[in-house]
């Protein structure tokens, strides 16, 4: 599994980091979105499920992908997120679907299953 976090440590670089992350995003991603599937909520923090779903705009420009995974966010007194984690099996849903690595980690995988 995989984990990758986001805290609002500090304030300058806050906005303009999730900005890169998109604008990066948008640029190597066709169509790239999110579709979040479950929401809970209590108090201070919530946990959703989501679809992060897309096309590779280099190798299979056909195929829609899918990554599945969660977020984790705590929020701040005034109602802003403080802290974003989100967890995914980069293996599964991300590896096994680039052309070289992909035969690898499929190959890893069945080896491991014997």
């Amino acid at each position: 599994m995989t984990c990758a976090s986001r805290t609002r440590s500090t304030r300058s670089s806050g906005l303009a980091a999730v900005q890169r992350i998109f604008a990066h995003m948008f640029e190597a991603l066709d169509a790239p979105r999110f579709v979040v599937h479950d929401i809970v909520v209590e108090r201070e923090q919530c946990f959703l499920t989501w679809d992060f779903v897309f096309r590779l705009r280099r190798f299979d420009r056909q195929s829609l992908q899918t990554v599945r995974g969660s977020s984790h966010l705590r929020l701040a007194d005034d109602g802003r997120i403080a802290v974003h984690r989100d967890y995914w099996d980069a293996a599964e849903e991300l590896y096994e679907k680039l052309p070289l690595l992909g035969s690898l980690m499929r190959w890893l995988r069945r080896r491991a299953n014997r």
